[in-house]
């Protein structure tokens, strides 16, 4: 941590970053560049503010499989962000009578996010929220669903 003044600065990448996102790949080949001139792992950390675990697991793939990028992930990716899935457990806990419907056009409006009612009304389940004017229009939408599919 630098020191200016009263407030601090950090340094640490993983602290700049969070824990979900990943290095860049020219970071990467960076890594795997001074290691090619024998810079050791200290070092490196050092020179590029990186943790030294991260450098490690940088080069222990790059030696076993050749390469430092990133594999794509499984699974089908989350429609809605955790800055979404906060906004609505706020309009739940404000509100207990808003309609799914509204929940959506507020998400829409303020994130930015095309999210359906039914997906609302998952993730209440999810969060055990899902009171009965919400199951209800879950059960109709479910219906609808079946009769589109007859």
């Amino acid at each position: 941590m630098k020191h200016l003044g009263m407030q601090t600065a950090s340094t640490n990448i993983c602290e700049r970053m969070g824990h979900s996102q990943e290095l860049s790949e020219f970071k990467r080949g960076t890594v795997i560049g001074c290691h090619l001139f024998n810079k050791s792992i200290c070092k490196i950390s050092l020179l590029l503010n990186i943790p030294w675990s991260t450098i490690s697991d940088i080069i222990t793939k790059w030696k076993q499989l050749g390469t430092a990028a990133t594999k794509p992930r499984t699974g089908r990716p989350r429609k809605m962000t955790e800055r979404g899935q906060r906004m609505r457990k706020r309009s739940v806990h404000r509100s207990h009578q808003l309609s799914a419907e509204s929940i959506a056009k507020d998400l829409q409006t303020l994130c930015g996010l095309q999210i359906s009612t039914t997906a609302v009304c998952r993730g209440l389940h999810v969060l055990g929220w899902l009171s009965s004017c919400i199951q209800a229009l879950y059960h109709q939408e479910q219906c609808k669903a079946s009769d589109a599919v007859v």
